[in-house]
């Protein structure tokens, strides 16, 4: 959607350079939403880890930096603001302000 109307972004291979715990946190911050509010609970991963999405960010945050197929993505950042992209519409909606 970015590109097709030709708006420059920066992406991230979350899984080939995941976001640390610094940056959940800072990203949840933008956000202004819990960890619990960006965990994807049906990932193979939640459910082996046995994740309901009723845990503390301190337990989440530090799982999401270790397993990050639990954080929902994409994540668009611009400046001190930041969406969940999905749906997708949200990453326009933030860049067109």
């Amino acid at each position: 959607m970015l590109d097709g109307n030709e708006i420059p972004y920066h992406s991230r291979e979350y899984t080939k350079d995941p976001l640390s715990e610094e940056e959940i946190r800072a990203a949840l911050v933008k956000l202004g939403l819990q960890a619990r509010e960006v965990l994807r609970k049906r990932s193979p991963d939640a459910k082996k880890l046995d994740l309901t999405g009723e845990e503390s960010d301190a337990e989440l945050v530090p799982l999401m930096a270790e397993h990050p197929t639990l954080l929902q993505r994409p994540i668009g950042v611009l400046g001190e603001t930041a969406v969940v992209g999905r749906p997708v519409e949200n990453l326009l909606e933030l860049v067109q302000g």
